[in-house]
């Protein structure tokens, strides 16, 4: 009989721990979809020498070692991206906290409590135990949330989907850096050379102030032709000292970058010498799949969805086991080997009945965080599709122009050689000169400068397409 009873008990328990089971299959809430995008059939601009480049150290391109250890020393000691490491473990941290709590929980307790009764205590305390007199506990405990209805398992994704989300963050910092310290480099060679040019042409017209003061003073030329000498020359000496002071403060953010305070940076090849990076390839979808920003978008949806379900749960029974087992004595030597031992085991359920709306309100703020999650994630998308056509469109039409302009500085260049040659032999007046000149420099300026928006063109078409070479920097990074 007592055999069958305790058969019956172990079926029943049995029976209940299948049916725990077949609901802890469940969880409130909705399971995540990735939504529907809509994305462009293909780049408005194509380029028919892309290649497939996006997992590369594109970077290595240039051919400047200079440049390769600069990204490298950033990608150590840059601030930035030592922060983001930083906040990944923290969110490492707080996933083990919330993951935790799907598992028991045990600790263990023990306690020397001191204790005194009056005289007139009901019942009296015996007159063998002595008064006040200590009381000893040992005890283990166990707790656990049964989690039925996937409160527990829901938010164990939410704190997932963050860890991940805090983790494409700070690969997203990476290709920050990565694609900043190079356009910044390849700016500061290209102030360089547009400081070697405005010094040149100081020292050109230096000289030529020198030849016309000489004539000047024999008679041979008016003041009028002077005076215009020496204003073209204060003019190429005011250039000098805004370049120096862009120069300047390009190497301060530059230090910046490298996570060192202001200073000078060393110099690789010049800005003619720097090889351009090919283009890389990549359909409008891959950027799904490439680029940190979107993927860090997503997990913060896929976090957002699931705390729906955590706000749902609320409305059901939490239901925990519980369990306690010790021993206590008034005699220390005793604890262990005495007959008073203590044990209990609960099995509470925690059900809410009237919340005056806290549950349905929490359930909407964690559907409205949802929402604007999702067209956060949609206008993320759609940015990056813009970043990839602008950039496309930058280094096409920057190309186109950078040609155009090395024609017309060759043109310049002619027309002042002649014009110096017609005044020279007296068929013209000193002000064509001058007019030559001046379109020569400003070209040659202008030349410069639009050779430095190509290679920045290129820096932003990696950084804008995204993919494997973020994971190249990490690896230099050491996170």
């Amino acid at each position: 009989m007592e055999q069958e009873r305790t058969m019956g008990k172990t079926g029943r328990l049995a029976i209940t721990c299948l049916c725990i089971s077949l609901l802890a299959g469940c969880a409130i809430g909705p399971n995540y979809k990735r939504p529907q995008v809509e994305t462009p059939a293909a780049w408005r601009i194509e380029e028919t020498d892309a290649h497939d480049l996006a997992d590369t150290a594109w970077w290595e391109q240039f051919n400047d070692p200079v440049l390769t250890d600069l990204i490298g020393l950033a990608l150590k000691n840059n601030k930035d991206v030592r922060i983001a490491a930083a906040k990944v473990e923290e969110f490492v941290g707080r996933y083990g906290v919330t993951r935790a709590s799907l598992f028991p929980q045990a600790g263990a307790s023990v306690n020397t409590i001191r204790r005194g009764v009056t005289v007139f205590s009901n019942p009296p305390l015996p007159a063998t135990e002595q008064n006040p007199f200590s009381d000893y506990q040992a005890f283990s405990y166990a707790s656990w949330e049964l989690d039925i209805w996937g409160r527990l398992r829901r938010a164990t994704e939410a704190a997932r989907a963050d860890l991940l989300s805090t983790e494409e963050a700070r690969r997203g910092v990476i290709l920050t850096l990565v694609s900043t310290v190079a356009s910044t480099y390849t700016d500061l060679r290209d102030l360089d050379r547009q400081l070697e040019i405005a010094r040149g042409t100081v020292k050109s017209r230096a000289e030529a102030l020198q030849l016309f003061q000489l004539r000047f003073d024999r008679g041979l030329i008016s003041e009028l032709e002077l005076r215009q000498a020496e204003s073209e020359l204060q003019s190429a000496l005011a250039t000098v000292p805004s370049l120096e002071k862009q120069i300047g403060q390009e190497e301060n953010a530059l230090s910046f970058l490298l996570g060192r305070n202001p200073g000078a940076i060393p110099r690789g090849k010049s800005i003619d010498e720097l090889a351009l990076p090919d283009i890389p390839s990549g359909l409008p979808s891959s950027l799904l799949e490439r680029r940190p920003d979107i993927r860090k978008a997503e997990q913060d949806l896929i976090a957002a969805n699931a705390r729906i379900g955590v706000a749902k749960a609320l409305y059901f029974p939490s239901i925990f086991l519980t369990g306690t087992y010790g021993v206590e004595s008034v005699d220390l030597s005793r604890l262990f080997t005495g007959p008073a031992k203590t044990w209990n085991y609960t099995t509470p359920v925690n059900m809410p009945i009237f919340t005056a709306g806290a549950i349905a309100g929490s359930v909407k703020v964690a559907q409205a965080v949802r929402e604007q999650t999702l067209l956060k994630y949609q206008q993320v998308i759609q940015g990056a599709f813009t970043e990839v056509e602008n950039a496309l469109i930058d280094q096409t039409k920057s190309r186109e122009q950078l040609k155009v302009q090395r024609q017309q500085v060759e043109a310049l260049r002619s027309y002042a050689e002649l014009a110096t040659l017609r005044y020279e032999n007296g068929y013209t007046s000193y002000i064509e000169v001058l007019d030559a000149e001046r379109g020569l420099f400003n070209a040659e300026l202008a030349y410069a400068q639009t050779k430095g928006n190509v290679f920045r063109a290129m820096v932003n078409m990696y950084k804008s397409m995204g993919g494997g070479w973020v994971l190249q920097a990490e690896n230099l990074a050491g996170n």
